[in-house]
């Protein structure tokens, strides 16, 4: 796997060739994702597109190298605002679209609330905690002791411990009970949210409060009996959606919702 050096160590990351003239896709993986954890989405929307494309791990995640610093309640605005930028300026990847999912959805609105974007889709987004949050995730340390989850993750992360320990940690401290960024983004860029209307982890209150907070256009997309993983229960669903959503500036011209009633079958997070 290729891996660039950055301030805070080695990235691992894959460029998926596209047409250089349209602004690439970059996308910014969950709590417990990495670059192999996409699977083949990348790749499909990557094609469908017809974009270069962007799949990396985080520090502490996948094969990247460790976290640097302690996990903090502002976690998320570090990556946005320190780590991902030197990236993206390293590979050269200049107003990118940024397809995020649950951390990295947050991720990448707090990146586009202060840098040049073409447009950002979030799947699964928070803006703030919710006890949704605190019930989900305690039921994923339940299934990472009883074994099936810690086995999921031995087979993407070199420190699958670490990663889950990290990401619980601090979604389960008393400090993060005030986390927020619902009155932080400035958000002007096009945003899609696409959230499962079975999330596990937030409830669609996290969508309500991304159409509030930004100031473009927003669509909002709510696959019916989806998880907290619309882009492996569904990913034709999830790859038509953002492609359309890519090729018809017109259709985002002003705000409107609309939910897709596709049943699926549950996912792992």
């Amino acid at each position: 796997m290729p891996v660039i050096t950055t301030r805070n160590g080695p990235v691992e990351h894959v460029v998926i060739d596209g047409n250089p003239d349209l602004s690439p896709l970059v996308f910014l993986h969950g709590g417990l994702g990495c670059l192999a954890a996409w699977g083949r989405f990348p790749a499909q929307l990557a094609a469908a597109t017809g974009r270069r494309a962007l799949v990396y791990s985080r520090h502490g995640h996948g094969g990247s190298g460790p976290d640097p610093l302690p996990r903090t309640v502002r976690y998320m605005h570090e990556h946005a605002h320190e780590v991902l930028p030197e990236l993206l300026d390293a590979l050269g990847m200049r107003r990118p679209v940024l397809v995020g999912h649950s951390d990295g959805a947050s991720m990448a609105l707090l990146y586009a609330s202060a840098h040049p974007v073409e447009a950002v889709v979030g799947m699964g987004p928070h803006l703030y905690f919710e006890e949704e949050n605190r019930r989900g995730i305690e039921n994923a340390r339940a299934t990472y002791e009883a074994g099936p989850l810690a086995r999921k993750l031995a087979m993407v992360h070199d420190d699958p411990r670490g990663v889950f320990d990290r990401w619980s940690g601090v979604w389960l401290s008393a400090a993060f009970r005030d986390w927020s960024i619902a009155d932080e983004l400035g958000v002007t860029a096009p945003v899609l949210a696409i959230q499962g209307d079975e999330d596990e982890y937030g409830t669609l209150a996290q969508v309500d409060a991304v159409e509030r907070a930004v100031d473009g256009p927003f669509v909002r997309l709510v696959p019916e009996g989806c998880d907290h993983y619309p882009h492996l229960v569904r990913p034709g669903l999830v790859v038509d959606a953002v492609r359309g959503f890519l090729a018809e500036p017109a259709a985002r011209t002003a705000h409107t919702a609309h939910a897709a009633r596709i049943p699926s079958a549950g996912a792992g997070r």
